[in-house]
């Protein structure tokens, strides 16, 4: 079975991810009781999150649905814009930064200029302020990273969990990387299982639905990583994936969750290529951008250096990059997609929930 159940699990922590847990799971109680309020909106909403923290590809899979949804009428993404520096509710702009809206926002915003995007820590004060004149309102909500944020009730919930760290074999925060219990899942109408490896056979994903333990009206999906050809940054240049192979060296920057994953995909098109790994949503300072040079002044004449969207988002605001790092910095770009055809499915679940929900039904 390839499913990788040796996770790096901290039992020393066991006893604090308990008392972690048990107030989670009352914080979880109140709202389903009903004796901590939640609000409910004219307009459909959809939710997009996780049990665990960080590494699941919540924004390409946000993305995947503005994509399908921005046809059909307005589309209100809601994200409190993690790690941001101007913590104001903002309706974001193409003008604005990541220190201002947070890097996936602004992913985001770069690819949807026409979208509605806000960034706000209290996700119903937004979605109401958008609701406010009928002319304009958003036909669809989406809340980017809030499956934890009850105060919020959405009609789809959307759990992603990463192929490469179940759920279902992880644990509590500190000791694993959960936020909630299992039970948390039940919330769910639909579950993804992200970054699965291209060729993850219909057999495979019958032992994954097994040891997820899913309930009969939850939808059980399969996505995988797909990447576009490099686009460099402060050029016009575009290099087909096909044609790595013949570049000297790649300096690969990530700072995500789960750079291992990235480093292993790229090395399908050029092996000789060179990690700076850095934590999620890093900041990079001036002592990063200076490794950043060190290590591409080493390189041989034609080299590249290559990061993600979410880390260009914060690349682009380094003034501290060499010239050369500048002229050779493409950024890779990422898609998600549906394993055995199963978009056609997930599609018609997400468009019957709209239009059935609409204002105008």
């Amino acid at each position: 079975m390839p499913i990788n159940k040796r996770l790096k699990i901290y039992r020393v922590l066991y006893p604090l991810a308990a008392i972690y847990g048990f107030v989670v799971r009352v914080r979880n109680l109140l709202y389903d009781r009903g004796w901590m309020t939640t609000n409910t909106f004219s307009a459909p909403v959809i939710c997009v999150g996780n049990l665990t923290v960080g590494g699941t590809g919540k924004t390409p899979h946000t993305e995947y649905l503005i994509r399908l949804l921005k046809h059909s009428g307005r589309v209100l993404v809601v994200s409190r814009g993690y790690k941001r520096k101007n913590k104001q509710n903002l309706t974001a702009t193409v003008q604005m930064t990541a220190e201002d809206i947070g890097d996936e926002p602004w992913q985001m915003k770069q690819k949807f200029k026409e979208v509605e995007l806000k960034v706000c820590r209290r996700r119903e004060i937004a979605i109401r302020e958008s609701l406010q004149d009928r002319a304009t309102a958003p036909d669809v909500v989406l809340l980017d990273d809030a499956y934890q944020y009850r105060k919020v009730t959405a009609g789809i919930n959307v759990l992603l969990t990463n192929y490469h760290r179940l759920i279902c074999f992880d644990r509590m925060l500190p000791a694993g990387r959960l936020r909630e219990g299992l039970y948390g899942k039940e919330r769910a109408q639909v579950v993804i299982v992200t970054k699965c490896p291209p060729d993850l056979s219909w057999e495979e994903c019958e032992q994954v639905r097994e040891c997820l333990h899913l309930r009969p009206h939850q939808s059980l999906f399969f996505t995988t990583q797909k990447y576009s050809d490099l686009r460099q940054v402060n050029g016009q240049r575009v290099i087909p994936l096909s044609e790595l192979g013949g570049v000297p060296e790649v300096l690969l920057i990530a700072g995500i969750a789960t750079p291992e994953i990235l480093l292993n995909d790229f090395r399908k098109w050029n092996r000789r290529v060179r990690l700076l790994a850095y934590p999620d949503h890093h900041s990079f300072s001036e002592t990063d951008q200076a490794e950043i040079n060190r290590a591409f002044s080493t390189m041989k004449a034609g080299s590249l250096v290559v990061t993600t969207e979410k880390d260009m988002a914060r690349l682009h605001l380094c003034r501290h990059l060499s010239e050369e790092v500048r002229q050779s910095l493409y950024v890779l770009p990422l898609e998600i997609e549906f394993l055995h055809q199963q978009h056609t499915e997930f599609n018609e679940i997400i468009n019957a929930y709209v239009k059935s929900h609409q204002r105008n039904g």
